[in-house]
């Protein structure tokens, strides 16, 4: 049994003819260049972004205080942070990426599903909305530095999307293409630059909110109007915007090997990703509290929208500043949670026909064709998209996990997830049914949550998912024996 990254003792084509790409090949020790700095900058975009901001408020709306919002959301840093490292463990230890991770859960056949429920489906479709979203961003900008941008065309549409709109979305998507093309090293090097800004922007942003607000002490005390809201107890509140931030973080804890398999080592992930992780939600923890309620005592009204506070300000520049950063932000949260997995799934998918950057020209094509704007007409659907994803996930991620520490105790034989020891050309297990049978109660008892009656689940809906598909696999694989 080949360990710790080892790989296969065979050269690339005796890969290449049996229809691996250089891309789901397990990676070498040699190959890894991924420090843990790389790891700490990694998730910072994916925490600091216009709909984590936009979250907060809604937060604050279920009868906890600012102080109690800001500790809720470290808490749930640290298990993310846990999602994280754990669930990257298996990448990190053998050098494997997040679809060969997933053939050893389910099998050969058995992973092609969940594949492309994450890369395909969840990947693309994200990509899109995420891409959208930014451009609205981009079309304020554009407004500003061109008075009367928004004016062209004078209000045609072209498939349901305005002349101004097409150009700041294709502008965005341009960019967004741009970094996933580059990969893992342009990645890198772009959120090296972009973690500083960050740091101090919306530290400059939370200290703008205090001076805004009179003072911490005012924020901390603040009052908000929570009419026609549901009110939980505390613990309840808690518990809620723990399985919030989880499932926001399903779909990239689901494939975080697609990362940590360019780990330098298991410690360099774990320090990486757990430091990141909970220093990005400490600030992102107070920046948010002090931005959103310090902006909404300055303005006179609640408001839960952080480009909206930007936009009021008086000084020009300090508006593009902050909503350039928010934009890259965007972009980094684009490329660690949407296009990199979709890239590798397709080319896991269709191994012979598609590599890594094939499969980004593939989705960020097909970003464009689902038309996201249509989406994003109506918030419910954009809402149920996502409810569903980690509803999906949760018992994916929850599989994954019990299978490789508790079933395979951490071990994974190289030479049988590639290939049959007899034939060499197909691996041994083609579909895990203990597996699959765990994940579709875990996904089943989920998705009850869409029932009215049953609505309490879909609040809870990961934490639902991802302990009853785990411990459902863990009880199925002790009667088995």
């Amino acid at each position: 049994m080949l360990e710790q990254g080892q790989g296969i003792q065979r050269d690339t084509s005796f890969f290449e003819k049996r229809g691996y790409n250089k891309d789901i090949m397990p990676k070498s020790v040699e190959q890894r260049n991924s420090s843990a700095f790389n790891f700490f900058t990694l998730w910072m975009g994916a925490v600091h972004n216009i709909p984590n901001y936009t979250a907060v408020g809604g937060f604050l709306l279920l009868g906890l205080s600012p102080l109690q919002v800001m500790i809720s959301l470290v808490i749930s840093s640290f298990l993310i942070a846990l999602l994280l490292v754990v669930n990257g463990y298996a990448g990190s230890k053998y050098g494997i990426p997040f679809a060969m991770h997933l053939r050893h859960t389910y099998g050969d056949i058995g992973a092609k599903l969940p594949g492309i429920l994450r890369g395909v489906v969840a990947g693309i479709a994200w990509f899109g909305l995420q891409t959208f979203a930014g451009s609205q961003a981009l079309l304020i900008l554009m407004n500003k530095i061109f008075p009367g941008f928004s004016d062209i065309g004078d209000g045609t549409t072209i498939l349901g999307i305005t002349i101004p709109g097409i150009i700041a979305f294709l502008l965005f998507w341009v960019i967004n293409f741009a970094i996933g093309i580059g990969g893992g090293e342009t990645l890198n090097r772009f959120t090296a630059i972009l973690n500083p800004l960050i740091y101090i922007v919306f530290g400059g942003m939370a200290i703008w909110g205090i001076k805004a607000g009179g003072g911490l002490s005012k924020i901390m005390s603040y009052e908000l109007t929570t009419e026609g809201s549901i009110l939980y107890p505390t613990i309840l509140a808690f518990i809620l915007v723990f399985n919030s931030l989880l499932g926001v973080w399903a779909a990239p804890g689901a494939s975080v090997s697609d990362f940590t398999q360019n780990a330098k080592s298991t410690r360099t992930q774990i320090i990486g990703q757990v430091s990141g992780i909970v220093v990005a939600h400490m600030l992102f923890a107070f920046s948010s509290v002090t931005i959103l309620i310090g902006g909404s005592i300055y303005f006179g009204q609640q408001e839960w929208n952080i480009l909206n506070i930007i936009n009021q300000w008086d000084n020009i520049w300090t508006i593009f500043f902050a909503t350039g950063v928010l934009l890259l932000t965007t972009i980094s949260t684009n490329a660690t949670s949407n296009i990199i997995p979709a890239a590798y799934q397709l080319s896991a998918l269709f191994p012979k026909h598609i590599n890594y950057r094939r499969g980004v020209w593939i989705a960020s094509i097909a970003s464009i064709i689902t038309m996201p704007w249509k989406m994003m007409e109506n918030s419910d659907s954009i809402f149920m998209f996502l409810n569903i994803i980690g509803a999906i996930l949760g018992p994916v991620a929850g599989v994954m996990i019990v299978k490789f520490f508790f079933i395979s105790k951490c071990r994974i034989n190289i030479e049988e997830l590639y290939f049959d020891r007899n034939s060499n050309e197909r691996p041994k297990v083609r579909i895990n049914i203990q597996a699959y049978i765990a994940t579709i109660v875990g996904v089943s008892i989920s998705l009850i949550g869409f029932i009215p009656k049953f609505h309490v689940i879909l609040d809870f809906s990961w934490f639902i998912g991802f302990f009853t598909a785990g411990i459902l696999l863990l009880l199925l694989n002790i009667f088995k024996k």
